[in-house]
């Protein structure tokens, strides 16, 4: 099918960007890398009068070290996210997650923030951002502000931005030398997950010091599962299968899944 007709703008600026936005009130979208977006616009589920394109914005792209913690910029695709030294050193979780996200040519073309503002509870950076304590900063025309993840996603597709504000970069501390493991579950016709789980943990002379998981796909946004890493904290390495219980009370498919893929994610992320 063929998108409604729709008013296309390119600001070159953030702060344009902004403008832009207020400007065209409620009934306008931005778009990305538009993997999510372009989709949906030639089934004609959405059809906003004005789109505004974020593609030209180099501000919003790229990693940079900011001492303890990474900023990635919302326009950051997810091949560059895949290649960056600095998300292999010191969030390696964020990088072994995005390496399952689609296939080539979306990864080439998707964004970091743009899969983040969509909040597709079945998308892969949900859990893993929320698990790993990232930090959303977000522009609007009373100037920008931070959300931590466990505040920004509220539910089904479903955030903390306002219709006039934009995701702009993530910040998130840095986890130098922890283990890490994303453990997925998909169908073999794509990539989206049917449960999957981040995993993250910090281990010294056999000892878990600390852990972060997360759970996509489970309920109507990501899930940190904080009784698996409060379970974990100070444990031998062999408590693995018992604190995995703890990733869901319930007695569902996915709750099952749940409990199996943690146990699997936080096996590998030990072993490194």
């Amino acid at each position: 099918m063929i998108p409604a007709e729709f008013q296309y703008l390119c600001p070159s600026s953030v702060d344009e960007a902004v403008r832009m936005l207020a400007d065209a009130g409620e009934d306008a979208k931005l778009i990305a890398g538009g993997q999510s977006l372009v989709p949906v616009l030639r089934m004609r589920l959405a059809a906003p009068s004005v789109l505004i394109d974020l593609g030209g914005l180099s501000e919003l792209t790229g990693v940079r070290d900011e001492g303890d913690t990474l900023l990635i910029g919302a326009m950051t695709t997810h091949y560059e996210v895949q290649r960056d030294h600095l998300i292999h050193d010191h969030a390696r979780l964020l990088q072994l997650v995005t390496d399952t996200v689609a296939d080539p040519q979306v990864r080439h073309r998707g964004t970091f923030g743009g899969s983040l503002a969509h909040a597709d509870p079945a998308g892969d950076l949900l859990a893993p951002v929320l698990a790993l304590d990232a930090v959303m900063i977000i522009a609007g025309p009373s100037g920008r502000r931070e959300v931590p993840a466990a505040e920004f996603f509220l539910g089904y597709f479903e955030t903390a931005l306002a219709p006039d504000e934009i995701l702009i970069d993530v910040r998130v501390p840095k986890y130098t030398g922890w283990g890490a493991h994303y453990e997925k579950l998909n169908r073999v016709a794509q990539a989206w997950s049917i449960v999957a789980v981040a995993a993250a943990v910090q281990v010294r002379d056999g000892t878990i010091e600390a852990a972060r998981v997360g759970l996509t796909n489970v309920g109507a946004g990501p899930v940190r599962a904080v009784d698996v890493e409060s379970a974990l904290v100070g444990q031998p390495v062999s408590a693995i299968a018992e604190a995995a219980q703890k990733a869901s009370d319930g007695d569902g498919y996915k709750d099952n899944l749940a409990r199996v893929l943690t146990g699997r994610a936080l096996t590998a992320a030990v072993a490194g």
